[in-house]
C-alpha cells in the first residue's frame, strides 16, 4: 500500500504526492477514504492558493471526507478496525469559554483537519476524541461525506432562527445555497433563490423553492428581487450564500423592516462593504455572521441525511479518481457540477 495525497501548493497549483501509508499513533484513527467530496470552498482556497483560516500553503487538500477505520493507536477505545466513519474538519479544544457554552465553532484553539483528497487520512487524537462521527448504515460514503457542508447550513440556520409563516430570499444557488434551499423548504419556509445560472435554479426549484430568480453576476439584484416579495416592505429574512459583496448589499437591501440579514457566505479577507446605518438603526435590522459548524451541527446533519430529508443526488453530480482532483475543481468552477465525489482508490 501506498499513500497518494493531493497537495495545494499555491493559487491553482496541486501536486499529487506519493508516501509510505501512516501509522496511527497514541490516541489516533488511521482511515481507508471510501470518498471525498468537493465544495465551494475548496474552490475559494484553490484559486486564491491558501485560506486565512483553514490552510497554509503547501498542505494536503480536502476537507469533506468519510471512509473505514484500519488503524487504532493506543488508548483509543471508542472505534475499532472495520468502522465505517465520517471526520469532522475542525476540532475544538473544550476548555476555553466558547467551548462551555456551546460555540465550539468560535474555540480560542480550533485546529483544522485537511487531507480528504487522499487513500488514507491520519485522523490526530483531538479529532478522533471529539470530531469522528459514525456514519449510520443506510448512508454510502459520499453522502456521509455531505454532512459537514449541511452541518453549517444548519448552524446557519439556527442563529437566523426563521419562523413559521416567514418567507425569504437567498442569494448564491451554489452547494450551500442548494442546502439552505433543501432544508429550509422541508420546514415549510417559502424562500426565493437569486443566481446568474438557470441550471443551478432549476435545481433550487427541484428541492423546494417557492421562486426563483435569474440575476446578472455582480449587479444589483435586491430591487427585482424585491418585487417577489410576499409582502411589503420586503422580505423576513435574507441570506447571502455566494460569499461576494454584491450578495451581501444584496441581502441587506432586500429585508423588511424588522428583518434578518444572515451574511453567510465568506468574502475574501480585507473585503469592505458599505452598510446603511440609518436603515439598521432605525428599522432594526439584525445583521449577522454565521461561520462553520459545532459538533451538535454535525450530529443533526448526519440525522438529517439518514432519515432521507436531503435529495444527496441533486449534490453529488458525478464521480472522478483522485488522480483528476483538478478536473474536478474545474467542473465546479465553470459549474457543471454542484459537488464531484473523488474515489482515491483504484477501482478493480
Amino acid at each position: 500500500m501506498k499513500q497518494l495525497s493531493a497537495w495545494l501548493t499555491g493559487a491553482e497549483k496541486i501536486e499529487l504526492r506519493e508516501a509510505p501509508v501512516p501509522q496511527a499513533g497514541p490516541g489516533e484513527l488511521l482511515l481507508s477514504i471510501g470518498a471525498a467530496v468537493t465544495c465551494g470552498t475548496d474552490v475559494k482556497v484553490y484559486s486564491r492558493g491558501g485560506h486565512p483560516r483553514m490552510l497554509e500553503v503547501p498542505s494536503p487538500f480536502g476537507h469533506e471526507v468519510a471512509g473505514t477505520v484500519i488503524g487504532c493507536g493506543a488508548g483509543i477505545e471508542n472505534w475499532q478496525e472495520g468502522d465505517r466513519v465520517v471526520v469532522s474538519n475542525s476540532a475544538s479544544c473544550g476548555r476555553c469559554d466558547f467551548c462551555a457554552r456551546g460555540s465550539e465553532n468560535l474555540c480560542t484553539d480550533l485546529v483544522y483537519l485537511n487531507g480528504a483528497f487522499s487513500r488514507y487520512l491520519l485522523v490526530p487524537a483531538r479529532f478522533a476524541e471529539r470530531g469522528v462521527y459514525r456514519i449510520p448504515d443506510q448512508l454510502g460514503f459520499a453522502a456521509a461525506a455531505l454532512s459537514e457542508p449541511l452541518a453549517c447550513v444548519l448552524h446557519g440556520i439556527e442563529k437566523l432562527a426563521p419562523q413559521p409563516g416567514e418567507c425569504g430570499v437567498l442569494f448564491g444557488a451554489g452547494p450551500i445555497g442548494l442546502l439552505f434551499t433543501a432544508v429550509l423548504s422541508k420546514r415549510g419556509l417559502a424562500v426565493v433563490v437569486a443566481d446568474p445560472n438557470e441550471p443551478r435554479l432549476e435545481l433550487a426549484s427541484s428541492l423546494g423553492a417557492s421562486a426563483v430568480l435569474v440575476v446578472e453576476r455582480g449587479s444589483p439584484a435586491a430591487e427585482n428581487a424585491l418585487s417577489m416579495s410576499q409582502q411589503a416592505g420586503g422580505f423576513d429574512f435574507a441570506i447571502d450564500a455566494s460569499g461576494a459583496p454584491s450578495g451581501w448589499l444584496d441581502a441587506l437591501a432586500s429585508v423588511r423592516p424588522g428583518g434578518k440579514v444572515s451574511l453567510f457566505g465568506g468574502c475574501a479577507p480585507g473585503t469592505a462593504v458599505e452598510l446603511d446605518s440609518h436603515r439598521v438603526h432605525y428599522e432594526e435590522l439584525t445583521v449577522m455572521g454565521a461561520y462553520h459548524h459545532r459538533p451538535a451541527d454535525f450530529s443533526a446533519a448526519l440525522e438529517l441525511l439518514a432519515a432521507g430529508e436531503i435529495d444527496t443526488d441533486v449534490f453529488l453530480s458525478s464521480e472522478r479518481p483522485l488522480e483528476e482532483i483538478e478536473a474536478a475543481l474545474g467542473d465546479m468552477i465553470a459549474r457543471r457540477a454542484v459537488k464531484v465525489v473523488i474515489r482515491p482508490h483504484p477501482r478493480g
